[in-house]
């Protein structure tokens, strides 16, 4: 790109960003507005904002020593191209570091010049988190021309696709995330008499808050490998006016000895679990991920245990809470699988132990489903 072509151009929209003021050009037909400016040199630039704001806010900006300032960095990416072997170069400038004082300076300037014609010269300035400008010149046979774009368009540049490609064939890292769930009872055999109960589908909630650390098989290998600890919150909400009580050192579910009447009944479990696995991640053409699927397994040990009873006595809501072990198993292990499309995950997660000490309460074995999501 030419000094004094980019001259006439950023000459342009200054020229742009004064009609925009004045309101003598019409509106495009398009979502964002937009200006078409056409100098006397034949070179046209287009303006887009996603409002009138948008290029108020680019008086503040003070584009002729932005004008200047350019011209000094391009004069210095193209002596840069002069000394590559096929022309092509790229250069970052940072004007708001190296004066923190001015609170106009632009956060960032990218040139890029390529090689011999046809080519496209582009500069990027980052004014702002919000405000941005895309320059572009364009020579070829019989064509010249320079395109300014503002605001989210400056964003959807090489940079972010150099940032979406990087963590794209990163071979390792770590993750937060959280499932969201419920759980049931699967198993379950030779209940007694009076023993019998069921769960509250939507009462019996899981939640896991979980760190894992994970790595790939080698760079660009759609296999990963996880592995971290997680907290995991196990609620079982019982029907009717059943709730577990311990008899001669063996837990029961049974209907309440004092006759009350429940609005919820509860036996609560969180555990410290440590999970691994294997997981396939599919991407498009384009990178992004798109298909996923995994297995593995865990091990885990209770942390804690207690039931829970909510009940109206004399016109007053009582909410009793007793803890205890409740003959629980101590130790957990099982197997857990997920499966995702795009942005929508799901996980279950399946103890291969009872829930109770053998013989020291209902034969019983637990299963969590539901959404996981990562942060």
């Amino acid at each position: 790109m030419k000094p004094v072509a980019f001259l006439s151009a950023l000459s342009g929209l200054l020229l742009a960003s004064s009609v925009a003021n004045a309101g003598n050009l019409p509106s495009a037909a398009t979502p964002d507005d937009t200006i078409v400016v056409k100098l006397p040199n034949q070179v046209s630039m287009t303006i887009y904002a996603r409002n009138k704001q948008q290029l108020r806010e680019l008086r503040a900006y003070k584009l002729d020593s932005l004008m200047v300032m350019l011209d000094g960095y391009i004069t210095q990416a193209e002596r840069a191209g002069t000394k590559s072997a096929n022309g092509q170069v790229t250069m970052e400038f940072y004007p708001a570091k190296d004066k923190p004082s001015s609170k106009a300076a632009p956060e960032q300037v990218r040139v890029t010049v390529r090689g011999q014609q046809p080519r496209t010269d582009r500069v990027e300035v980052t004014m702002g988190r919000v405000l941005g400008v895309t320059i572009e010149e364009s020579t070829g046979p019989g064509e010249d021309h320079v395109s300014v774009r503002l605001g989210s368009s400056a964003n959807s540049d090489s940079v972010q696709q150099a940032k979406r490609v990087a963590r794209q064939q990163k071979i390792s890292g770590t993750d937060f995330g959280v499932d969201i769930g419920l759980n049931a009872l699967t198993n379950r055999e030779n209940l007694p008499a009076g023993e019998d109960f069921d769960l509250r589908p939507w009462g019996s909630r899981y939640i896991a808050l979980k760190w894992q650390f994970w790595a790939r098989f080698g760079k660009n290998n759609p296999l990963y490998f996880h592995l971290g600890p997680e907290i995991a919150f196990n609620n079982f909400m019982f029907e009717g006016n059943r709730r577990p009580i311990d008899v001669d050192n063996r837990t029961t579910i049974v209907a309440d000895p004092q006759g009350r009447s429940f609005e919820k009944s509860k036996l609560a479990m969180t555990t410290l679990n440590l999970p691994a696995g294997i997981t396939v991640r599919l991407r498009n053409d384009e990178g992004k991920e798109m298909f996923r699927i995994g297995g593995g397994g865990f091990v885990g040990y209770r942390l804690g245990s207690h039931t829970k009873i909510k009940y109206e006595e004399e016109g007053r809501t009582n909410k009793d809470k007793d803890r205890g072990s409740y003959n629980l198993q101590d130790f957990q292990y099982g197997v857990t699988g997920t499966f995702g499309v795009r942005n929508f995950n799901l996980f279950a997660k399946y103890n291969l132990n009872e829930l109770f000490k053998d013989n020291r309460g209902p034969k019983a074995q637990a299963i969590s489903f539901g959404l996981t999501t990562a942060f």
